[in-house]
């Protein structure tokens, strides 16, 4: 590594930390709460070994999702004891992603201009502050590291086996990472580092091998607990408005990608409402967003621009996951969901500008620094605590449900059951299909001896989500937290005839 790759990554680095400074003085913030703070498993040096055998989300709760690698870390960090480290661990992690994307634009296009452009874009992006700001957004951070690393490991120097390492570490972290075979192979047919065809069998080989195993494992450890969850959004939807829903979604993606000036928690009903019909205005300018992303990519092809094409088709492939257009997600927009896609940004813009003159390229790199760079200080504070994010879903996204849903549960936690009541009331006004909403809301109506009403909310409930017995579970350890144990006791004994 030469001084000047090291000044490199060193201000990339750098600019990926000091953004994000006022993260350490955020506490646990809404899934913190049940994966970290509440969770057993975290809290006991065992769970270094025992996290590999147990689901990411705690049986209470659906034991749903395998991602034991981020569990390790986080029993890791609470042996430190401060809330403060696992933020500053978060912004580490961060940052590695930020060095990744710079070394792999200085590697392919031989230029540390562009390098320092896509690394600082990647550092300072306002859409990647709910995946560092929130603890448990390190999940994305890990995997989106170890994809760069499998991604470069096969494009770069060829080394398979470090390459499938990657990846199996990325697939322990979150599921997205099981795009490194099609962003491999992407770069393959747009010329980047494309091997024989011998070699190319021998990656197959591994990838297959490799999906299979995670793919026994992950299936013998949730076994029995693999409730999918749809986005509300979806909740009775048919295919053909799921799809238009998720088209129309490229509008947010494409703003959050390219101008991310407004930044929201939530994009749920009634702040995002199914579309039924291509006529919709919303499809329309979902489809003009796709529509020009795939002319740039073209565009990129036909002029020989191989980076700027791998990083236009990054985005594309990172996104299929989420995008909803093969299976119905469990979100429809939700910005950490970018984080890996936003690479593919990062790649492509800074492959074009390797060919700015150098004044030109400080100043676009000074513009994001200082635009990029205090949108995201800006936000991160919103991630202190669960009431912060929620006072930012009001403030932000008055139209959506989630606003007065949350607001229950913080109101059950200060004892106020009969303001929870009445955000159970506002939230089901905007959107009543959501089964926890109506679990709250009959928690508050037991806290205040309002037995019937509670029966009739967890009946409605049972309609929602036939079989969720974890809701029950979950609800009464809840009660029992706050000390409300005769509460505790009319949820379990709901969920004990169920589980016979």
């Amino acid at each position: 590594m030469t001084p000047s790759s090291k000044r490199l990554y060193t201000a990339v680095g750098l600019c990926a930390a000091v953004v994000y400074l006022g993260a350490l003085w955020n506490g646990f913030a809404v899934d913190d709460v049940s994966i970290i703070a509440m969770n057993p498993l975290v809290h006991s040096w065992s769970a270094l070994w025992r996290a590999f055998g147990e689901s990411y989300w705690p049986p209470a709760l659906g034991a749903t999702l395998y991602r034991p690698l981020p569990i390790v870390t986080y029993a890791l960090d609470w042996q430190i004891g401060h809330v403060a480290w696992m933020h500053a661990a978060n912004l580490l992690w961060h940052a590695g992603v930020s060095v990744a994307v710079a070394a792999l634009v200085r590697r392919w296009t031989a230029s540390e201009r562009g390098a320092l452009l896509a690394g600082i874009l990647f550092a300072v992006h306002p859409v990647h502050v709910e995946a560092v700001a929130n603890i448990v957004g390190r999940a994305e951070l890990m995997a989106a590291l170890f994809t760069l690393l499998a991604v470069y490991a096969a494009l770069g120097p060829d080394r398979l086996g470090w390459s499938l390492v990657a990846l199996a570490l990325g697939l322990l972290s979150k599921e997205t990472a099981a795009t490194v075979p099609a962003l491999i192979a992407w770069g393959w047919i747009v010329g980047i580092g494309r091997p024989s065809a011998r070699r190319r069998w021998a990656y197959a080989a591994g990838w297959v091998a490799v999906g299979a195993i995670y793919l026994a494992v992950r299936w013998t450890i949730l076994h029995g607990h693999t409730e999918s969850h749809l986005a509300v959004v979806f909740v009775a939807a048919s295919p053909i408005a799921v799809r238009l829903t998720a088209i129309a979604a490229f509008a947010d993606f494409a703003r959050l990608l390219v101008f991310p000036l407004t930044l929201r928690v939530e994009y749920s009903p009634a702040e995002r409402t199914l579309v039924t019909t291509p006529l919709d205005g919303r499809f329309v300018v979902g489809l003009l967003c796709l529509t020009a992303w795939a002319a740039l990519l073209v565009l990129a092809w036909r002029r020989g621009r191989r980076v700027e094409a791998f990083g236009l088709g990054w985005i594309a492939i990172a996104l299929l996951p989420v995008a909803n257009l093969f299976f119905p997600a469990g979100v429809l927009v939700a910005e950490r969901t970018l984080y890996l896609p936003s690479a593919g940004l990062a790649l492509a813009l800074g492959a074009w500008g390797r060919d700015l003159p150098g004044r030109r390229l400080a100043l676009v790199v000074a513009v994001i620094v200082l635009l990029g760079g205090a949108r995201t200080a800006q936000r991160v504070p919103i991630w202190r605590n669960s009431r912060t994010v929620t006072l930012s879903v009001l403030e932000d996204s008055p139209l959506s449900y989630s606003g007065p849903a949350r607001m229950i549960g913080i109101y059950l936690a200060e004892r106020q059951p009969q303001r929870a009541l009445e955000a159970f009331r506002a939230s089901t006004a905007i959107y009543d299909r959501v089964p926890a909403v109506f679990l709250q809301g009959a928690d508050a109506a037991f806290t205040l001896g309002q037995a019937r009403l509670a029966d009739s909310l967890l009946a409605r409930m049972e309609q929602l989500c036939s079989g969720c017995l974890y809701y029950y579970r979950y609800e009464a350890a809840t009660a029992a937290a706050r000390g409300d144990s005769a509460v505790a006791d009319s949820f379990l004994v709901r969920a004990r005839p169920r589980a016979r």
